[in-house]
């Protein structure tokens, strides 16, 4: 049962309309994520949740109760800003202590509070510090810490890691998720990485011109995406030009090979048609892993080390396409100019809706 619903929500500004019927079921203690570019429509959403936006049509509810007109102050609602949002002129205690102030909780309890909260972002030793005396990461710290201590019903962070440098980036997101999971909470996750959605998330709901394009696991977004704008805004994807040949038995011809898919991704094929037919990069090997692997004749344009991932550029007919493989010790790179065949499975070949 969904413990945060969002039904047929709208939101117009004037004649510009940026979320379009939007339809979302969250579980009670599930972490989900809105990814997409900017413009498409997920802050718009998250503000809606919050209480700062109003829905011009559809209903928004938590826990049962409908919060669609409901003030934001009166949600139980916990949010995270990319720019932090600290007082200036609080030290740390008193930013974690300011909602609990607020709701009028008694002095004892708010410090057992304030305790526990520094204690789980583990900067109890910084209390007395003001904002202006911390990195970028523990002043996002204090944010979340300020956020979670009135034990609100669902958390929402609107991108708030993108002004962190990458490796505190995947520090503190680690952080994020294993606190979510701690303490059980609800929570929506707003951003525009990809990696960043992909790692942390139970679902992923990915956002495109005010609607959702696809809504599922991690796994299923990046494996299975359901239209040629999940496909490519998430991860990199080779894509080829194929001919039906036999819509009853999904047989196509690629690159002058006659191929069988097993499945079309929910697209309805119809005989003689061209359609996308699209291969991730790890999709693709330089020997042949079973029986039934197509072949594909090519020249390398170019070879990449990184440690543990070779990337490489390979020239099939008249396209590029990129190709990453696990690195092993005993692997002989291939000359530029080289003449390779590159083999895939027909499973891992993905039909691309419109």
């Amino acid at each position: 049962m969904s413990f945060l619903t969002l039904e047929k929500v709208s939101k117009s500004f004037g004649t510009n309309t940026v979320v379009k019927e939007f339809n979302l079921g969250v579980r009670k203690g599930e972490f989900v994520s809105f990814l997409g570019p900017s413009g498409c429509g997920k802050t718009t959403v998250l503000r809606m949740v919050a209480g700062f936006e109003t829905p011009t049509a559809g209903a928004i509810t938590i826990d049962g109760q409908d919060v669609t007109r409901l003030p934001a102050n009166k949600r139980r609602i916990g949010m995270v800003f990319q720019a932090y949002a600290l007082f200036p002129n609080m030290n740390v205690y008193d930013n974690v202590a300011f909602g609990l102030k607020i709701s009028g909780m008694d002095k004892s309890a708010i410090d057992r509070r304030v305790k526990d909260m520094l204690d789980m972002i583990a900067l109890g030793h910084l209390a007395d510090r003001y904002p202006y005396q911390m990195s970028g990461g523990q002043q996002q710290r204090v944010a979340l810490a300020r956020a979670l201590a009135p034990q609100p019903q669902v958390l929402l962070l609107d991108e708030p890691l993108s002004a962190l440098d990458a490796k505190i980036r995947v520090s503190l997101r680690e952080d994020i998720r294993n606190i979510q999971r701690e303490l059980g909470i609800t929570t929506v996750f707003v951003t525009h990485d990809q990696e960043e959605a992909l790692s942390i998330s139970d679902r992923v709901i990915v956002m495109n011109k005010g609607r959702a394009d696809q809504i599922g696991t991690p796994a299923e977004i990046y494996n299975r995406p359901k239209t040629r704008f999940v496909a490519e805004f998430v991860g990199t994807l080779n894509m080829f030009e194929a001919r039906v040949t036999d819509a009853s038995t999904n047989r196509l011809s690629l690159a002058g090979r006659d191929i069988a898919v097993p499945s079309t991704n929910g697209a309805a094929l119809t005989n003689g048609e061209t359609i996308t037919l699209a291969l991730r990069p790890e999709a693709l090997f330089m020997q042949e892993q079973q029986a039934g692997d197509i072949a594909l004749e090519g020249r390398v344009q170019h070879f990449g080390f990184h440690g543990s991932i070779i990337r490489a550029k390979v020239a099939v007919n008249d396209q590029t396409i990129c190709v990453d493989m696990f690195n092993q010790a005993n692997f002989t790179m291939p000359n530029v100019g080289e003449n390779i065949r590159l083999y895939f499975s027909p499973a891992d070949a993905l039909v691309l809706a419109a």
